[in-house]
């Protein structure tokens, strides 16, 4: 299979720039897998399809300040990181002006407030940095780090909790787990009132969410690993789920890469704290979820072949037509899709 074959035409305009005022307002297109039937709803009527037993499954991890613009110590040239992975002081970095980095270089921000020192190579950019400060490192990124938009959103964010969910909590991701992005605190009231059951796993959103695929062949290509948690109760409530026939439902592909990736390595929900690089795509069997809400996304992405696995690439490219054709919004700040 194909890199291109995940391919299809997005005019420009569609990309959405901004979030909506209203969280929930966004649109929704509803795919019905058994049929293919397209319905075109509001975000807000996602309660129409969801019913009491239902386990919503959601992504609690928060979006770090991860992008910091800086200077390297020797020649002052300027040096961008975004920070992906920590590991106490130690962070793995994407860096923008990679061939300046070298083993021993030492970035410097804001005048050396902080100073990340290079103590790993990484292949395509990646660099290992050990962070020198004073203090306590998240206030000190909450100060000089910016929200690391993705680069196809030119426009300015006025409110940075916007990149947010409204349950975001665990800090650590370098983007943010968008398809959580249309839920507000009165929409999770509505559906708990019906019984719908809400549960918290993390994974912190790295290069194998939102790197490109640089590889025509899909078996080619490596996804970079992402570390992810499940506690124990929530382990157990999702097993009693399953026992009970009762339907998973996974906001995002972050949450169903990761209930995927501990059903198919230990045949059932576990408490775990590890990294996965599972790669979904057409083929896969599902072993964890029964539906998926999601983002519209970039085309020849690991996560078009994601939710082409769940549905089929036929069903897919269909229903982005359908949403293209209809002037939805894609990405991001975009509108949103469930596929039943």
């Amino acid at each position: 299979m194909k890199t291109s074959e995940f391919d299809f035409d997005l005019p420009q305009e569609l990309i959405a720039q901004t979030p909506l005022a209203n969280r929930s307002s966004s649109r929704l297109l509803v795919l019905h897998r058994a049929t293919g039937e397209i319905e075109h709803r509001h975000f807000y009527e996602i309660v129409d399809y969801l019913k009491p037993g239902d386990v919503l499954v959601r992504n609690n991890t928060r979006v770090i300040p991860a992008r910091l613009f800086g200077t390297k110590e020797e020649t002052g040239a300027h040096v961008e990181l975004l920070l992906l992975r920590q590991d106490g002081d130690e962070w793995e970095c994407l860096v923008g002006n990679a061939k300046v980095v070298k083993l021993g270089t030492v970035i410097s921000f804001n005048e050396g407030e902080l100073k990340a020192e290079c103590i790993g190579i990484g292949e395509k950019g990646l660099r290992q940095f050990r962070m020198i400060y004073d203090g306590i490192f998240y206030e000190i990124l909450e100060k000089l780090g910016n929200v690391p938009l993705p680069p196809y959103i030119k426009e300015k964010l006025n409110d940075p909790e916007r990149y947010q969910t409204v349950y975001a909590k665990v800090k650590g991701s370098a983007a943010a787990p968008t398809a959580g992005l249309h839920f507000t605190p009165e929409l999770f009231d509505q559906l708990k009132a019906m019984g719908v059951e809400v549960e918290d796993i993390t994974l912190h959103v790295g290069l194998g969410t939102f790197r490109p695929m640089d590889t025509e062949d899909i078996a080619d290509h490596h996804m970079h690993s992402e570390f992810f948690m499940m506690d124990q109760a929530t382990a157990g409530r999702l097993n009693q789920a399953k026992a009970e026939g009762r339907r998973i439902i996974a906001v995002g592909t972050t949450s169903c890469r990761t209930l995927e990736a501990i059903m198919s390595k230990y045949g059932e929900f576990r408490e775990c704290h590890e990294d996965t690089d599972i790669f979904i795509y057409p083929g896969y069997t599902f072993k964890a979820i029964d539906g998926l809400i999601t983002n519209f996304h970039l085309p020849k992405s690991t996560l078009v072949m994601l939710v082409s696995a769940f549905a089929t690439k036929e069903q897919i490219m269909k229903a982005y037509q359908a949403a293209i054709d209809e002037k939805y919004r894609f990405f991001s700040f975009g509108d949103s899709m469930f596929i039943e």
